[in-house]
């Protein structure tokens, strides 16, 4: 890491612009800010867990330094980005069942609407 880089006051910065508007209510906004921020600190415990797995699986011991510097290979790439994929997937299954909801016909309702359009 970079110790010219202040990662807390750069955290703490405002982003330039307005602030995005997806909900009627900017307290949901807000909530929802907060909970994706959460699950991207998750995600990243779960990658340096996953590190620290590794390394005693294939060291036996540990050192903050070898957890630091450690660069996964191609098949522990692969697993952590269908691992990432999956906890993503649980996380956003709410609003996907929401969209999917809204896409899906309803056939009792428009047989309904069918039968009152011709009376």
């Amino acid at each position: 890491m970079s110790e010219d880089f202040d990662w807390v006051e750069r955290s703490g910065k405002r982003a330039k612009g307005k602030r995005p508007e997806f909900f009627d209510s900017e307290a949901l906004d807000r909530l929802y800010s907060v909970v994706f921020a959460l699950a991207a600190e998750v995600s990243a415990l779960r990658e340096r867990q996953d590190t620290i797995e590794r390394l005693l699986d294939a060291n036996g011991t540990l050192r903050r330094e070898d957890i630091e510097n450690y660069e996964p290979d191609r098949q522990a790439g692969e697993e952590r980005g269908l691992a990432t994929r999956a906890y993503v997937n649980r996380i956003m299954r709410g609003f996907q069942q929401a969209v999917e909801a809204m896409e899906a016909d309803d056939p009792p309702i428009m047989e309904w609407v069918e039968k009152l359009s011709k009376e």
